[in-house]
């Protein structure tokens, strides 16, 4: 298939600009503290040796939540085929950290190289990829044309288009067939998404329906230490968390919170912001809602009032400290984040409506009674209330929660197999 005016105008066009792309992309790592040799990742210089005579599977993601999503899957994939090794690359500092402390055996981490010629070539020159998955909608023109152009066996995972992505694909079907047609297997999360991408030209006989990955990711770590303290702290008192929280959405918890301290004088709310760097706004959001408060990052153990979570990679142990657990990026239109991890952790999960990436999942789980949602601060407080008064309603919530987690993870097997087969690791 000979490559569309659009592939080539880009490929051209990559050349022009990786110089700049590339000091922008090595500044913010180094600025996140990445060491200058693993920054230059980024232009395909490997950092750790491939090993011959072996088979090599790439997973490539875009950031945390994607990154995390697929680490349950390598495992599964390198239990039934012991003699495979893995990569896993993404695009940011904060992925990288968080994927360090939960890689597989047999998997080492890079960063993702820039979408252009001398980027690409040189990782796919080291690493020469048995087979390649891409997770969700990271589709870059070249890395996906040159790793076909290897041999390698491609899938994509996790299929996720915004409506706005779709409607631009529909507009350049001879770019969308040339795309897609380099997957074996196209799993989508739903059939609406199966259906959506047949729509723009990927091979009908190529896709099918799997399943949404996070809820594959397992449980999150929990610091046993961490944990250890912060129940000496906190004694016997009753905690919430709001995680994942995004601006405009603390003020709503705060209020919550406000209210419901006058009927628990004692209780403690776990606030842990989606972007640590926001931490300042949420200080000066609790401070100016008249509540007391400690952070983590000064060395502070819960207490007062309010916990201020504002660092990475802690989620799962201040999970395991509550049942009750608000999860953010739903009060406003951000689309919900992964209640999955909330369910794993035995919590029951209350949040926003606006939750249109995770539609499904959230209607499964209110189903199963693992969730529930809310829109106001009055909401947040009566469904908050209920839990932290009923003992029988807390522990309902953390069987069904726990309950559908199990659900989901029994599924992994079958994912594993389908992209075994696809790709052809059997041999």
């Amino acid at each position: 298939m000979p490559a569309p005016l659009l592939y080539r105008a880009w490929v051209g066009l990559s050349v022009l600009l990786v110089p700049f792309f590339a000091r922008s992309e090595t500044r913010k790592l180094r600025a996140a503290g990445v060491p200058v040799v693993r920054a230059h990742e980024k232009l395909g210089h490997a950092t750790e040796p491939r090993h011959s005579g072996v088979k090599y599977v790439w997973f490539h993601a875009a950031s945390v939540g994607e990154s995390l999503s697929v680490l349950a899957l390598i495992h599964r994939m390198g239990v039934k085929h012991p003699e495979l090794q893995f990569i896993i690359t993404s695009g940011t500092a904060s992925s990288a950290e968080l994927i360090a402390k939960r890689l597989p055996p047999r998997t080492v981490h890079q960063f993702a190289p820039l979408d252009a010629p001398g980027p690409i070539k040189r990782f796919l020159k080291h690493w020469r990829p048995d087979a390649a998955i891409f997770v969700e909608s990271e589709l870059w023109p070249q890395m996906l044309r040159r790793t076909h152009a290897t041999g390698a066996r491609m899938a994509l995972v996790n299929a996720r288009l915004s409506e706005k992505s779709i409607t631009t694909w529909r507009k350049m079907p001879r770019l969308a067939r040339y795309m897609f047609d380099v997957f074996d297997l196209i799993l989508t999360q739903n059939d609406a998404m199966a259906e959506a991408m047949v729509s723009i030209h990927a091979p009908p006989d190529r896709v099918a329906r799997g399943i949404n990955l996070k809820s594959m990711a397992g449980p999150l770590p929990v610091d046993e230490d961490l944990l250890f303290e912060a129940r000496a702290a906190l004694g016997h008192r009753p905690v919430w968390v709001a995680s994942s929280t995004h601006e405009g959405e603390e003020q709503v918890v705060l209020k919550a919170h406000a209210e419901l301290l006058k009927r628990w004088p004692d209780l403690c709310l776990i606030l842990a912001p989606r972007h640590t760097d926001r931490a300042r706004d949420a200080m000066n959001l609790i401070a100016g809602a008249g509540l007391s408060f400690t952070r983590r990052t000064r060395g502070d153990a819960p207490g007062e009032q309010v916990f201020l979570a504002d660092t990475m990679g802690e989620l799962g142990t201040w999970y395991a400290l509550t049942n009750v657990v608000f999860l953010g990026g739903s009060l406003k239109a951000k689309g919900g984040h992964n209640a999955f991890e909330v369910a794993q952790s035995g919590a029951m999960t209350l949040s926003g409506p606006h939750i249109f990436n995770f539609a499904e999942t959230y209607a499964q789980m209110e189903a199963a009674g693992a969730a529930r949602l809310v829109a106001t601060a009055s909401d947040l407080v009566r469904e908050v209330g209920d839990l932290l008064q009923s003992q029988p309603i807390r522990t309902k919530g953390r069987r069904a929660a726990t309950a559908f987690a199990a659900a989901q993870n029994d599924q992994l097997d079958g994912i594993a197999d389908r992209l075994i087969k696809a790709l052809d690791l059997n041999d």
